[in-house]
C-alpha cells in the first residue's frame, strides 16, 4: 500500500512539472521583429533585446565575448538572431540566396567577423560549427552612436536598391550593407505574381509590362504581358482591351522599334469605346509618341461628348500646336480657359504663350 501512495504521489508531482505555463509574463530581453522592404525583397530580424543595466557590455567578455572564446556572439540574447531574406541579396558584396540565417558576431576590439549561418534556430551559439553550419562571413567596423540602453537592430542609409542594417548597443553601432538586384528580383516576384489570382487581372498583366517599360528592362517579355493583358488568357477568358493597355502596348513597340506592329495597334484604336479617363491617358501617350494626328482624330470626337472636360480641351489644343495648326490650337486653348479651374490659368497662360513663341515642349515626349 506505501508503494502505490508513492508512486501516486511521484506521479503527481511529475504532473506539475509538466503543466504548461500559459501567462505573458515580462522579459529580460524582449522579443523584437523588424521588417524592411527593399526593391521588392523584404528583410526580417527577430531577436532579443537585452539592456545595458549600467555594464560596460562591449568590454566584458562575459556579455560580448571575444575573438570567438570561448563562443561567438548570438549578437542579442536567448535563441541566436535571425535574418530573412525572401530573394537572393549580396552582403558587404558577397553573395547570399535567400532564406533565413542565424547571425552570428565575432567582435575583435573594433573589427567584427559576421557570420550567417544555415541553422537558425540555435540557442545562443554554444552549438555553432563555425566549418559546417557558416555560409558567409564577412569583417566590419563598428562605428560610435548615440546611446542605446537595448541592443536594437535598425535600417538606415536606404537608397532603391541597398540598405544597411545597424545593430547598436550602448555606445557602438555595427552596420553592414544589404544590396539587391533591383531588376532582376521584381522580374522573378513579377513572374510568380502572375501566377494564381493575377492570371485572370488585366490590370496585373499591365502593371508588369508597365514597370519593364519604365526601366528599360525585359521589353520582349514585356510586350507579351502587354498582350496578354488585351487579349486574356486561355481561350480569351479575361480578355480586357482599352486605351490602358492599348497604351502600354504603343510604347512598348515604339521602344523596341516595331514600325508595322505600330501602325497595325494605332489603327485598332478606332475600334474601342473609352471613358474620359482612358482618353485623357490615351492621348497623353499619343502626344509623347508623336501621333498627333491620331490624338486629334480622338480628341475630336471626345470633345463633342464632354464638353465640359477643360483637359481634353488642353490635350487637343496641344495636339493641334504640334500638328502647325496655329488657328485650331488657339481655339482650344480659349475653349479651356473658360471651363478650367481658376488655379490653372496661370499655368494655362504659361503654355498659350510658349505655343506662340514655339518654344511649349510637352513632357517626355520622344525626340
Amino acid at each position: 500500500m506505501k508503494l502505490i501512495v508513492l508512486i501516486c504521489a511521484t506521479l503527481f508531482c511529475l504532473d506539475i512539472d509538466a503543466q504548461f505555463h500559459t501567462l505573458t509574463l515580462p522579459k529580460a530581453s524582449p522579443e523584437v521583429k523588424i521588417v524592411q522592404q527593399i526593391g521588392v525583397t523584404f528583410i526580417e530580424v527577430n531577436y532579443h533585446s537585452p539592456a545595458v543595466n549600467g555594464r560596460d557590455v562591449w568590454n566584458n567578455p562575459y556579455v560580448i565575448p571575444q575573438n570567438g572564446n570561448p563562443i561567438p556572439w548570438r549578437a542579442g540574447a536567448n535563441e541566436n538572431t535571425i535574418i530573412s531574406f525572401d530573394t537572393d541579396v549580396k552582403i558587404e558584396g558577397q553573395e547570399l540566396k535567400a532564406g533565413s540565417y542565424g547571425f552570428h558576431i565575432i567582435p575583435n576590439g573594433h573589427e567584427h567577423i559576421l557570420l550567417l549561418a544555415k541553422p537558425d534556430n540555435l540557442w545562443g551559439s554554444y552549438y555553432l560549427n563555425l566549418i559546417t553550419d557558416v555560409v558567409l562571413r564577412v569583417k566590419v567596423k563598428d562605428t560610435v552612436s548615440d546611446f542605446s540602453e537595448r541592443l536594437k537592430y535598425e535600417v538606415i542609409n536606404q537608397t532603391e536598391s541597398t540598405c544597411q542594417l545597424a545593430l547598436k548597443w550602448a555606445n557602438r553601432m555595427i552596420p553592414f550593407t544589404i544590396e539587391v538586384d533591383l531588376k532582376q528580383t521584381t522580374l522573378e516576384k513579377l513572374r510568380y505574381q502572375l501566377n494564381g489570382e493575377n492570371t485572370y487581372q488585366w490590370e496585373a498583366w499591365n502593371d508588369a509590362a508597365l514597370w519593364c517599360l519604365h526601366n528599360n528592362t525585359n521589353l520582349e517579355e514585356a510586350l507579351t504581358w502587354a498582350n496578354r493583358s488585351l487579349d486574356g488568357g486561355y481561350g480569351g477568358f479575361a480578355a480586357h482591351p482599352s486605351f490602358i493597355n492599348l497604351a502600354t502596348k504603343l510604347e512598348i513597340l515604339d521602344a523596341l522599334s516595331r514600325e508595322d506592329e505600330f501602325n497595325k495597334t494605332l489603327k485598332s484604336l478606332n475600334n474601342l469605346k473609352y471613358s474620359v479617363s482612358e482618353v485623357h491617358h490615351m492621348t497623353i501617350t499619343l502626344i509623347k509618341l508623336k501621333q498627333d494626328q491620331a490624338a486629334v482624330n480622338i480628341l475630336d470626337e471626345a470633345v463633342k461628348q464632354n464638353e465640359k472636360d477643360w483637359g481634353l480641351r488642353l490635350y487637343q489644343g496641344i495636339a493641334y500646336y504640334y500638328l502647325g495648326k496655329k488657328s485650331a490650337f488657339q481655339a482650344a486653348l480659349k475653349q479651356c480657359s473658360k471651363i478650367c479651374p481658376e488655379g490653372f490659368k496661370t499655368r494655362l497662360e504659361i503654355i498659350a504663350n510658349q505655343m506662340k513663341s514655339g518654344e511649349y515642349q510637352f513632357p517626355q515626349r520622344k525626340s
